[in-house]
């Protein structure tokens, strides 16, 4: 579905894409993930056409994007644009006609989705009238009412409550099940990872991980355990096994050694407090992702590790 060889895009000496490389297959939901400034949004807008690539090479569908292919492509910007004077359906109506819908289609799709976002009724509003989040959600069916292909998404949960965002992974859900490719571009690593089936880790314009999000997953978090622990977790910490403890509400996050032996952890907890609950668990992909940028002797600051978490 998309190609990207080799592709560097730099800004006054600045590197902000460098010499990344990927390939998306059809009817995946594909992540593409990192802080804030990372890259993602240059490489959405190469794909997109909308600037060019100093070195390497971008196909969709096979060709070098064109005029031809936006109708196969739907394509949520990081920086949302609504004509806010046009009344809603209107404008629903306005942008489908230009990816190719008839006007009888355009409204019985902008009034099938107005009605499954919870925006029935607001159809002669004008959007200056919405709220962001309500904003955010008309943008976000002007860029599906097509039914594209492949649909790129810059940073879509932005602005919206939780019950908002989880309607919009519904759909999103759907669309792959539907044999779509999703494209989601966000540095808020677990709100894709229960969505994405692959992912592309980058920072600072660099590739840092790409794979099956699942064997990722595995493969990092054998030497994690989870735990409710009642006690001072600086005594868990002098164990010569544990590399890292991370407090997360009422629990723990050990990360031991590679090699070591989680009931000899536990053992070592029991002796230093009250353990409600032991498990051998994930390591979330936030963590995944520092470990791997600091295991290549890659930089990573406060600003960008915090840029990684919800």
């Amino acid at each position: 579905m998309l190609s990207i060889e080799n592709v560097t895009k730099r800004y006054e000496g600045h590197t902000a894409v460098d010499d990344l490389s990927l390939m998306i297959e059809p009817g995946v939901i594909y992540g593409l993930l990192g802080p804030n400034g990372a890259g993602k949004t240059t490489t959405i807008r190469m794909t997109m056409g909308i600037i060019q690539p100093d070195e390497g090479k971008i196909e969709i569908l096979g060709e070098p994007f064109s005029e031809s292919l936006k109708e196969k492509i739907g394509y949520l910007p990081e920086e949302r644009g609504l004509y806010r004077k046009m009344k809603v359906l209107e404008h629903l109506v306005f942008l489908a006609e230009i990816k190719g819908l008839s006007a009888k289609t355009a409204v019985e799709r902008a009034s099938h989705w107005l009605e499954r976002v919870d925006l029935a009724g607001w159809e002669d509003k004008p959007v200056e009238a919405l709220s962001k989040g309500m904003q955010q959600k008309i943008q976000f069916i002007s860029t599906i009412i097509h039914e594209p292909q492949m649909v790129i998404l810059d940073e879509p949960f932005t602005g919206l409550d939780p019950i908002n965002t989880q309607l919009l992974k519904d759909v999103i859900v759907e669309m792959k099940d539907a044999g779509r490719t999703v494209i989601l571009s966000t540095h808020l690593m677990d709100q894709v990872e229960k969505l994405c089936e692959k992912i592309c880790l980058i920072n600072r314009g660099r590739k840092v991980l790409e794979g099956g999000l699942a064997e990722i997953k595995m493969r990092f978090s054998k030497n994690v355990v989870s735990m409710r622990f009642t006690g001072d977790a600086r005594e868990l910490e002098k164990h010569p096994d544990v590399e890292k403890i991370s407090e997360f509400g009422q629990g723990l996050s050990v990360t031991l050694s590679e090699g070591a032996d989680p009931v000899v952890m536990l053992r070592h907890a029991l002796d230093c407090g009250r353990v409600d609950r032991f498990e051998i668990g994930e390591m979330s992909l936030h963590d995944i992702f520092i470990a791997q940028v600091r295991a290549e002797g890659g930089d990573l600051d406060e600003e960008d590790a915090a840029g990684s978490q919800a």
